[in-house]
């Protein structure tokens, strides 16, 4: 009965695959016939245009979606009078620098100042052994008294000679005299002249010896001079206003004086006011000369640990010549320093301001973007959209920087946010800050 059952099962599936194959010749012939008939070419025409249609309405559909405003923070540009300026490194350099140098020789007994110490003109310093010049001028104090007692001696000889001579020129004449009455001998007359001539003579010479006297009494009084100054010398006092360094000597040490041949006792600094000199460029020079002609130019100097608060002085050198072989011209500011925030071969940044611009416009520095064509900013218009502007930007001021280009004072700039903003895209505007120079605050920060 099993057997009898299979048989059927087979007959019937042969006979379904017979009928299967009949069908599908049937329906291969009719598609055949369709391909040959302009109405299943017209059918496939339409179909193919609703598919089309599909496809646009499906891109349609695409484009109709739009990004939300994007979130930034604006500030408004504004409008001032700004320096023009160049900035340089400069150096501090000393007013005054003195290297005391001792002007005689012998050894320190006294050192009157501690290393470091602020001094003035006249400040003792130290003090060489004084004690061989003071014997100098004690000899040269004696020599004078000497030379002044035989002055008055040859004076005192001179009126004795003056009183004989004069009674010597008396008797030759009487004798004379005498001569033409016929009443003396020729003799007696020329024993009388010869007397007179001897002490002519006499008178002479002591005149000579007065004015000798008088010379070495000048030269006794120069050399007691010269032994003062030489024990001045030896009291040494600082020549300056100013800040003593480091001693050189110690006591006892042994001196020489002469330049070279001793080293400096110390150097001495004034440091009120002090210099900060600098360099700029040859192409500078003719803008720096132009506006040194209309006046003093004002220097502002900024030291590496305190860049925001400036020390104000005036350009006071301009050298003569362009250095060779760097192309640069060297220059010098004054500045006041009572306060010694300033402090000898110390670098410092150096801005010369040259003129003012008046009327500039600011915006921060971080609403400039830059771009394959150049630098850039976001400005929202009324419809708190953003428009990209091409700007040329001039000098940094602060935090701010000059936009000679490409924006106008009032308008909006976009300063955060800008990576999520599309040329003409709307955005979502913080209203925390508005004016230039404000801190932005970030889409979504916390105040």
């Amino acid at each position: 009965m099993i057997t009898q059952l299979s048989r059927k099962l087979v007959t019937r599936s042969a006979g379904a695959r017979e009928e299967t194959s009949s069908h599908n010749a049937a329906a291969t012939s009719r598609l055949n016939q369709g391909l040959k008939s302009p109405f299943w070419i017209a059918g496939l025409g339409l179909a193919c245009v609703a598919g089309l249609s599909f496809i646009g309405c499906s891109k349609q559909a695409a484009a109709e979606f739009t990004r939300p405003p994007a979130p930034v923070s604006v500030v408004t540009a504004v409008s001032k009078d700004v320096p023009v300026y160049l900035d340089e490194v400069g150096k501090c350099v000393a007013r005054e620098v003195v290297s005391v140098q001792p002007q005689v020789s012998g050894k320190i007994t006294e050192i009157l100042f501690k290393d470091g110490q602020d001094v003035k003109k006249g400040t003792p310093l130290f003090t060489i052994d004084p004690h061989p010049f003071e014997v100098d001028l004690q000899h040269a104090q004696a020599n004078l008294a000497k030379d002044v007692a035989l002055k008055k001696q040859a004076e005192a000889n001179l009126a004795r000679d003056l009183a004989q001579a004069k009674n010597a020129a008396v008797e030759a004449q009487r004798q004379a005299d005498l001569i033409e009455a016929g009443v003396a001998s020729k003799q007696a007359f020329d024993q009388a002249k010869t007397n007179k001539d001897a002490l002519d003579a006499t008178v002479l010479a002591d005149q000579a010896a007065i004015k000798s006297a008088d010379e070495s009494i000048k030269a006794d009084e120069a050399s007691i001079e010269s032994t003062k100054v030489q024990i001045g010398y030896c009291h040494i006092t600082s020549p300056i206003d100013g800040r003593a360094g480091q001693r050189l000597v110690d006591l006892g040490n042994i001196v020489n004086s002469g330049f070279g041949s001793s080293p400096s006792l110390v150097v001495i600094e004034r440091m009120d006011p002090i210099y900060a000199d600098f360099t700029i460029t040859q192409s500078d020079l003719s803008e720096v000369r132009r506006n040194m002609a209309q006046g003093t130019l004002k220097t502002e100097i900024r030291l590496p640990d305190a860049p925001d608060t400036p020390l104000e002085g005036q350009l006071t050198f301009l050298d003569n010549a362009v250095q060779d072989g760097t192309g640069t011209v060297k220059l010098r500011a004054t500045i006041p320093n009572t306060d010694r925030k300033l402090w000898p071969g110390l670098f410092v940044k150096v801005r010369l301001v040259l003129s003012t611009l008046p009327g500039a416009v600011l915006v921060p520095t971080a609403a400039s973007q830059m771009s394959a064509k150049g630098p850039f900013v976001y400005v929202v218009n009324n419809e708190s959209k953003a428009e990209m502007r091409p700007v040329t930007l001039g000098q940094q001021q602060g935090d701010l920087v000059v936009v000679t280009d490409g924006v106008k004072a009032g308008e909006r700039v976009v300063v955060a946010g800008q990576i999520a903003v599309t040329p003409g895209g709307a955005v979502k505007v913080d209203q925390s800050n508005t004016e230039a120079g404000a801190t932005p605050i970030s889409p979504g920060s916390k105040q």
